[in-house]
């Protein structure tokens, strides 16, 4: 079993940045992924990495977020540049072992 717990999130103008990080509690070697979850819309992904550093991105960020690791830390970070109005959304991460486990998530708000 494993904890997942996302921080970073916070209220930024659009056009600013935020780096949000996911810490685990054991280390973990595989995909990590974040999502997003806005108001009334289903959940989505937003970015994932494996544990040999490959990534993908939704179209939607492509170029404005970057998705990295630091293994040693036990810890995925999500650095978000160029935020959008539509960004704002609660941000979960999720680890993919024998069962998906979820952190709880980190609201970011961007406005005008």
């Amino acid at each position: 079993q494993v904890q997942l717990v996302e921080s970073g999130g916070g209220l930024v103008q659009a056009g600013g940045s935020l780096r949000l990080s996911c810490v685990a509690s054991k280390s973990i070697f595989v995909t990590v992924a974040w999502y997003r979850q806005a108001p009334g819309k289903q959940r989505e992904l937003v970015a994932a990495i494996t544990n040999g550093g490959s990534t993908n991105y939704a179209d939607s960020v492509k170029g404005r977020f970057t998705i990295s690791r630091d293994n040693a830390k036990n810890t995925v970070y999500l650095q978000m540049n160029s935020l959008k109005l539509e960004d704002t959304a609660v941000y979960f991460c999720k680890a993919s072992l024998a069962f998906d486990y979820w952190g709880r998530g980190t609201q970011v708000t961007v406005s005008a």
